[in-house]
């Protein structure tokens, strides 16, 4: 899969007013969309700089809402209606590039955009980003701007909403376990055993009998999904580790875009609770079996045919 690491000492620094870098980023995760942006806030002052921007355009943050909890490190991804993105440098009518603002107010509407760590510059046409925050709690807000990091007239930009950003990179500091209660259990509703599915697919995650949490949050009878691809199950006595094999859904997605190679994969789902330690007893799916790639349909032989050649009559 595909990322932009973009920390918030480097981004400004790597991203800053440069020539156009051509590419843009990949939708690794792309669950429920939060489309409560639109061309701004009715009490900001909708004056921008010379280059306009067409009617109804509209910016927004495609998977997180207010008052989401993140981890320190998570992707953003940035979604854009009736425009298009191009990078800075690059003059392209009717589209612009992505800057995140971060605990800050708008800046001037009709000058470029300041670059630092407060106002990250996504000047090679990212539509997403890695993103590292401190925890805690934090204002997000996405603004659109030109070749010249100049916003449009009006300015295309995001509501501002608040998050809250909780560290659940260490492991649980006691050795139990939690518990889970009796008859819960975790599934796959989509993708189902022998499915033939495209690279780029939507895994969706059945749950009964507990409720999700974010991961760094200790409730009851709660955890976060887990997708093991290609692997055996981890040791359920230590946090589940976060690499290729073992994804982690740790702001409580009950789906998730994710990316295979083509050809056959083993999938599995692993709950597990506020430090990703499976719960005791631990819930796990049973593992399925799908082929990313084109599969040739089943030959499949009509009843009347099968009867007519036993000189029977079919009967329907």
């Amino acid at each position: 899969m595909r990322r932009y690491a973009l920390g918030l000492a480097a981004t400004f620094l790597a991203l800053a007013a440069a020539p156009a870098i051509p590419g843009g980023g990949t939708a690794c995760a792309q669950m429920h969309h939060d489309h409560e942006a639109g061309a701004g806030d009715q009490n900001e002052v909708h004056t921008g700089g010379p280059t306009e921007s067409p009617p109804g355009a509209a910016v927004y943050f495609v998977d997180v809402k207010n008052g989401d909890t993140l981890q320190t490190t998570t992707i953003l991804h940035f979604g854009l209606k009736g425009m298009g993105v191009a990078p800075a440098g690059v003059v392209k009518l009717n589209s612009g590039h992505h800057h995140l603002l971060i605990d800050t107010d708008l800046p001037p509407l009709n000058k470029p955009i300041p670059n630092d760590p407060q106002h990250l510059h996504f000047g090679g046409g990212q539509t997403e980003a890695e993103v590292t925050l401190t925890p805690g709690r934090h204002t997000l807000q996405l603004l659109l701007a030109d070749k010249d990091h100049i916003p449009h007239s009006p300015p295309v930009m995001s509501n501002r909403i608040t998050v809250n950003v909780v560290d659940s990179s260490q492991p649980a500091p006691q050795a139990g376990r939690e518990p889970s209660p009796n008859g819960a259990r975790v599934y796959f509703e989509y993708p189902t055993n022998g499915a033939c599915i495209p690279p780029k697919f939507v895994v969706r995650f059945g749950l009964s009998g507990m409720g999700v949490a974010p991961a760094g949050f200790d409730k009851k009878n709660t955890g976060h999904h887990h997708l093991i691809v290609d692997s055996a199950l981890p040791d359920f006595a230590q946090p589940i580790p976060n690499d290729d094999n073992h994804l982690h859904f740790g702001t409580g997605q009950t789906e998730a875009e994710v990316t295979l190679q083509p050809g056959p994969h083993k999938l599995q789902l692993l709950f597990a609770d506020a430090h990703h330690i499976p719960h005791e007893p631990p819930l796990y799916s049973k593992p399925i079996s799908v082929f990313v790639g084109t599969c040739r349909p089943k030959k499949v032989v009509h009843k009347y045919h099968h009867n007519h050649a036993k000189g029977r009559a079919a009967s329907y």
